[in-house]
This record gives structure tokens, C-alpha cells and sequence, in this order.
């Protein structure tokens, strides 16, 4: 039986891939902070099937703590500040998490066991203020966040690492991607959450920024399959995973709003405070390597990934029961 461990398993994508892993038979092991409250709504059905370990992507002694307690084959580091807006109002510490935590985390595995398998969660928000459209492995960066900046870092130091030290250490250059159990605060469930409210009379406007932002937005439960295909392969090498296709903002509400009957115009409003600094350009991903080298690709297009939302937040709002576990207030 393989053992894995995962940072960042009360996240959106570490939820799917702990049960990815246990679905193939894993012993799954998990990093989470110490906090005066839990946060574990997205693993709930799975703890008494995980194990959970206190540590800190800010205090390398606990992770080196944790992984020679463990010993993993595998490694999956998905912890991060990962809310792009936020990091304007917290560069440093996102940093610290983002970049410096990659290092601590890579520093400890070099320590405790090289042999172990490591993946890092990069991110489509590297390349920012795009040089080619679409973007593939080869694509210069240039973030236009601290999120991105730090993501940035933590892709090349993973690289280093691997050219260093002979470490099988890969990045997944993940496009944008969503599902009913992603935070309120990213603008997919911000509009879903938004139209199930509307739908059940719990509210009749959504403000948002930038209509005309454009994502390429894939199902994190695809995504994480790519994330466990990188780690079986011969060869350590970092892969873009997107669907190859970009929607803009307008077409995400287009699709929820249409989905619950609703006419968007009636309800979206514009506010100004809603909109970045400085914006990203055209994020569009090319999967062409991942598809042919990992023989991964996308099964949930977009309508269908922004209806499953709707439906899982109208349930929630209504207090139906729901098959998919989904945020409760």
C-alpha cells in the first residue's frame, strides 16, 4: 500500500485528491494548521479514514517532523495563500506561505528522504500579463499579483531542487479550476452561490468586477487525476492542465443565471471596488503535452462544471439534501 501526504487537505483540491488516492487504494496522510477552529467540512466523510498531522508551512522542524513520522512515497503540496485579491493586502506573509514555505517543504524532503515523489502546485496566474496565447510549458512568465510572483518562485525553486538534488519534484501548471466545494470567495461560486440565493429569495443583486475577464476553467476533480499522473511517470516534468478553452466572466453568469431561469441583466451589477490592481490577460492553457505524455484530459466541460455548481448551491439554500458535500454557513 502506497502512502501519500498531502498539504492543503481541507482545501477544494485537496479534498478530491484525498479521495482520488483512497479510491486507488493509498494510505492517505495529511499536514493541517493548528487553529482555535476546524475547517474540515470538505473531508468530513473522510476522517475516519485519513490521518491528520499539526504542522506549518512556516516552521520547517514540524514538517520535517511530520514527513519522517510518515515517510511517504509520495508528497502532494497544495497549501498556499491561494486567494489571488488577497494578496495585495498580504504580500509578505503570502509569500512566506507561497514561496519560502515551498522551499521549507522541498528542504525537508531533500533531509529526510530524496527518494520521495513531490508535486507542487503551480498556477496559470504565473504568466500573468501573457507572451503568447495559448500558454504553454514553455511560456515566459510575468505575474501581475504577489499571489502569481510567489507562484513564481515556488516553480523555479522546485526545478532547482530537482536539477540540484536529483529529486523527483514536479509542478502542475494548473489552469483555474472550480467545483461546489470551492471557496465562496472565488468568483465561479460567488456567482453560483449568488443564483441559488436569488432563486430562493435570499437576495436580489450580485456586484461584481470585470465582465470581460477571460479563464480557461476546468472541474478540480479532473484536475487532481493530472496531479497523481505527473507522480507515475519515469521522468520528473512539470505539465499544464486546462481544457484548452476560455469563457469570460459574462459567460459564466450567462450560463448560471440562464441555468436557474433567471435573466442576468436584471440582477449583475458592476462595482468598481471588484477590480485587481492590474488584471491578467487572456489565461488560456495549452494541454497538448499533458494529453499526449500523461494521457489526461478534461471530462466535465464548462456548462456542465457551472450547472453542477448551481444545483449544489441551490440544494444547500433550499435545505435539500445534495450527493455532492458543499459549504454550509
Amino acid at each position: 500500500m502506497k502512502r501519500a501526504l498531502i498539504t492543503g487537505i481541507t482545501g477544494q483540491d485537496g479534498s478530491y485528491l484525498a479521495e482520488l488516492l483512497l479510491d486507488n487504494g493509498y494510505e492517505v496522510h495529511a499536514i493541517v494548521r493548528r487553529a482555535s477552529t476546524t475547517n474540515y467540512w470538505r473531508i468530513e466523510h473522510l476522517l475516519d479514514r485519513i490521518q491528520l498531522y499539526p504542522a506549518d508551512l512556516l516552521d520547517q522542524l514540524s514538517l520535517i517532523r511530520v514527513i519522517d513520522a510518515v515517510r511517504p512515497q509520495e508528497l502532494y503540496n497544495l497549501a498556499a495563500m491561494s486567494f489571488v485579491p488577497a494578496s495585495w493586502d498580504q504580500p509578505l506573509l503570502t509569500g512566506e506561505f507561497n514561496a519560502q514555505g515551498v522551499t521549507r517543504v522541498l528542504e525537508a524532503v531533500r533531509q529526510v528522504d530524496p527518494k520521495i515523489r513531490f508535486y507542487q502546485a503551480s498556477s496559470s496566474e504565473m504568466f500573468g500579463k501573457v507572451r503568447e496565447v495559448p500558454q504553454t510549458e514553455r511560456t515566459s512568465f510575468y505575474p501581475r499579483s504577489p499571489y502569481g510572483v510567489s507562484k513564481v518562485f515556488a516553480h523555479y525553486i522546485t526545478v532547482n531542487y530537482r536539477e540540484s538534488y536529483d529529486l523527483f519534484a514536479v509542478s502542475g501548471i494548473l489552469f483555474n479550476h472550480e467545483s461546489p466545494r470551492r471557496g465562496l470567495e472565488f468568483v465561479t461560486r460567488k456567482v453560483t452561490d449568488a443564483v441559488a440565493r436569488i432563486t430562493c429569495g435570499l437576495a436580489d443583486s450580485l456586484s461584481l468586477g470585470n465582465l470581460d475577464a477571460q479563464r480557461d476553467w476546468g472541474f478540480a476533480g479532473d484536475y487532481v487525476r493530472a496531479m497523481w499522473l505527473m507522480l507515475q511517470q519515469e521522468k520528473a516534468d512539470d505539465f499544464v492542465i486546462a481544457t484548452g478553452k476560455s469563457h469570460s466572466v459574462r459567460e459564466l453568469v450567462e450560463v448560471a443565471f440562464g441555468h436557474a431561469g433567471l435573466e442576468w441583466q436584471k440582477y449583475v451589477k458592476q462595482d468598481p471596488k471588484f477590480l485587481r490592481p492590474a488584471e491578467v490577460d487572456h489565461l488560456i492553457g495549452d494541454p497538448a503535452k499533458a494529453k499526449a505524455t500523461l494521457g489526461w484530459k478534461p471530462d466535465v466541460d464548462f456548462p456542465t462544471l457551472i450547472t453542477m455548481m448551481v444545483d449544489a448551491d441551490v440544494a444547500r439554500h433550499s435545505g435539500r439534501r445534495t450527493t455532492e458535500k458543499v459549504q454550509t454557513r
